[in-house]
């Protein structure tokens, strides 16, 4: 399936309260490499962004003025993201910007065109819960070069996320080849029985079992008595 990381810029933070979105980027990638088929649009919001949120994408009213509205460019960019798995970080944010400009345009929500969303602000807490999961976080977190980014930009946050995406996901595509996977990349697959093969079974000695009781103790300790296994024992005493 194709994957799409996708990123806003906009006027500001409240789609309630009619801010638009004034540049989106997008990047593609296919078989968890990059494909350089990338969309990288400026829209013109019909307004002017707030104070704030001009300090983050730097995306003037003057610079905005002759780009096109987002009615002029949804037929294109629907037709890029259609049925691919669609990226995004803070996804519910994008999500809602986009589905505003949708409604307005007469067009079903956004969900409706594509495979799926995956919110990888929700993916990193789930794997770094209580760390701060930004993307500048993550980027540093996983080794990935921001130094770019003095301003936010919609195509160089949908690139940076790809790498942190690719990190994140690091070696759970290639744990295990399948035959089918195998077999369409011409690799040929070895079948082996391994009933007959018996594995030995090297049993801890005194010293061994001491050493795992004492770190046993400590972890029971400092967690106040509350282990899994001393509930375990004492409910079976």
């Amino acid at each position: 399936m194709r994957q799409i990381f996708l990123d806003t810029e906009t006027t500001g933070l409240s789609v309630e309260t009619g801010d638009r979105v004034v540049e989106i980027g997008c990047v593609e990638l296919l078989n968890r490499k990059l494909t350089g088929n990338n969309k990288h649009i400026y829209l013109n919001p019909g307004r002017d962004s707030h104070e704030e949120a001009l300090k983050v994408h730097g995306l003037t009213t003057e610079f905005l003025r002759d780009q096109p509205r987002f009615e002029d460019v949804a037929d294109d960019l629907l037709a890029y993201l259609r049925d691919a798995e669609v990226i995004i970080h803070n996804a519910a944010f994008d999500v809602g910007f986009l589905n505003k400009e949708l409604e307005l345009t007469g067009r079903p929500r956004f969900q409706e065109f594509v495979a799926s969303v995956t919110d990888t602000l929700a993916m990193a807490k789930e794997m770094f819960p209580g760390k701060r999961n930004s993307l500048d976080a993550l980027c540093g977190r996983l080794g990935v070069d921001n130094s770019a980014r003095t301003l936010h930009g919609a195509l160089l946050d949908a690139e940076l996320l790809a790498d942190v995406y690719i990190n994140l996901t690091r070696g759970q595509d290639a744990l295990l080849i399948d035959v089918g996977s195998a077999e369409s990349t011409g690799r040929s697959v070895v079948q082996m029985d391994l009933a007959s093969i018996e594995l030995p079974v090297l049993r801890a000695n005194e010293q061994e079992i001491a050493s795992h009781k004492d770190v046993l103790g400590q972890i029971d300790k400092a967690s106040g008595d509350k282990t899994v296994w001393r509930n375990q024992l004492e409910s079976r005493a």
